[in-house]
Formats: structure tokens, sequence, C-alpha cells
């Protein structure tokens, strides 16, 4: 049994107004061949070039270990210069990620590297953000508590890209109180013993190389898996939807704190209970018995 997933359509040379009409307006994944290419960062941007630009700047990195008990679920495994997380990505396989590395707070100057394309959307440009991660390092199932529209350029590396639409999240095994699935779940080699609700989710698939890039749309689940040592970046959207606006707040100002402090409250029994609750919900969503 395998996932049932669909390949996401790639473009090159894209118009603003075909972007608008056959993606952006119907929230539907593409992925960019070519878009990039004339940037600096696409001739610029290794790993090499940051130990140049950034090497000295200390970083908090994550692993893949669930938070237990009282932890902090967004807890760092450790903090490292940029230059040694980078010396242990080329030593081989790891699970360090960095994570939402602001370049306009850190590095400006990498800024002069990248380009806003002109795609008929409203970036966000206080936000330009970058992602690195080892080989077989993954980003458990989620999606953005903020429900950016992101597009996410790869320069270094290959990762792979898992995404579900929003009307596919009572396959996916939410967690209450959250924007993750549950975090025991391998969807690399998901067990469909265990969670046979996955064998119904209809998903897509992407793959990007060095320049590529993929828009994920708004409030769509996404599985990230790094093939490679990899680095990317992230330029984001927000919503304005009036819906959507208050979703967000909802999701800042209540639904985190709440669970942040659930888990000061209750510990492990707090997460147990969720994840219980997560296979309950999603089997009986998708009248699994």
């Amino acid at each position: 049994m395998k996932l049932d997933l669909q390949e996401v359509p790639r473009v090159k040379g894209i118009s603003k107004e075909e972007f608008q009409q056959e993606y952006f307006i119907p929230q539907r994944p593409v992925i960019f061949e070519d878009l990039a290419k004339t940037w600096p960062a696409y001739q610029n941007w290794s790993f090499d070039y940051f130990r140049k630009k950034a090497g000295d700047i200390v970083v908090p990195l994550y692993d893949s270990t669930p938070a237990k008990g009282r932890q902090n679920s967004h807890g760092a495994a450790k903090k490292l210069p940029i230059d040694e997380y980078f010396d242990i990505l080329e030593k081989g396989p790891s699970d360090l990620r960095m994570f939402f590395f602001n370049l306009l707070q850190n590095c400006p100057e990498l800024l002069e590297d990248i380009e806003y394309p002109d795609l008929g959307v409203k970036f966000f440009k206080k936000l330009p953000v970058l992602f690195v991660g080892g080989e077989g390092s993954s980003v458990v199932m989620h999606y953005d508590m903020d429900l950016a529209n992101n597009f996410h350029f790869n320069f270094a590396g290959k990762k792979r890209v898992l995404l579900y639409p929003p009307d596919q999240t009572k396959y996916l095994y939410k967690v209450p109180h959250s924007i993750v699935s549950m975090e025991i779940i391998n969807m690399d080699n998901p067990d469909f013993d265990t969670y046979p609700a996955l064998a119904k989710a209809k998903g897509v698939e992407a793959f990007l190389g060095h320049g590529e890039g993929l828009f994920m749309p708004s409030k769509w689940w996404h599985f990230i898996k790094y093939e490679t040592p990899s680095l990317s970046l992230t330029l984001r959207s927000f919503p304005r939807s009036p819906g959507k606006v208050l979703e967000v707040l909802n999701n800042l100002l209540f639904m985190r704190n709440y669970d942040n402090l659930m888990r000061k409250i209750k510990g492990q029994d707090w997460i147990d209970y969720k994840n219980k609750k997560a296979i309950k919900n999603t089997h009986k969503w998708a009248n699994i018995e």
C-alpha cells in the first residue's frame, strides 16, 4: 500500500496572469523551474558561500525528537555557529535543521542576491527566511500557523515535499489544539495498519533541485524530507480574507498559548491525550472502525 500522490505540475516562463488564474486564485501548488535563474542566489548560494557571509552567526538547531512532558514543543536541540553546523552536515546524515533564519535581521546583505517575483502577489518583505537541513532530516506534517502562501526556493541539495489540501485534514491525524499531524507517523514509510486513514488521503508530491521554487498555498499541509543537505529560502504572502485573518489570530493568540499552558500543567498526560484524540477523531471522520 502506498500514499495516493500525484505530481505537482512544473512550469517555465509563467506569466503573472497565468499564475494567478491557474494556481494562486484556485490555490493549487506549482513548481517554478526557472523563476530564480536570474537571481544572483542561483549562482552564489552554497554552503561555502553562507560560511563566508554568516559563518560566525550562532543559530538554534532543531531535531526530530518529539517534545515530551513539559518540554517546549518549539524548543531547540542545541545552538551552534553556522560554520560548525555546516561541518556536521558535510560529515554525513544528520537530523539537525536550521529553521526560520530571518535574512533581514541576521544577514541583510544576502537580500541583494534575491528578487521578489512579479506574480501579482503582495509579499511580506520583512520575513525572508532560510531553512537548512541535513541528509535524512524531515519536518513533521503540518500547515503554517499564520496561514501564509509560501514560495519556497531550493538553492543547494535536493528535497522531497508532500502536500495535502485543507479538505484532506480529516485523514491526516491532526493533533487537537495544534497545526501538526502526529509526530510519531513516518510519512516516508507510513504504517497503514496503525494509521489506515492515510491511505484515503489524496495529495501531491514535489521533488526540488537547484534553483527550483515551489508554491505552497495557504493552509496546505506539507511534509518535507531532505534527500541531501539542503538550503532553501521561503518568501511569504499573508492571507487577506476576514475569515483567515480571524483564524490566524485565533492560532497565535489562543490555540498556541492554551496548548503551551496545558503542557505546563499536565505534561505528558496532555500529549498522550491529544494523540489518542487525534486517532479517535480521524478514524471517526474517515469512517474507520
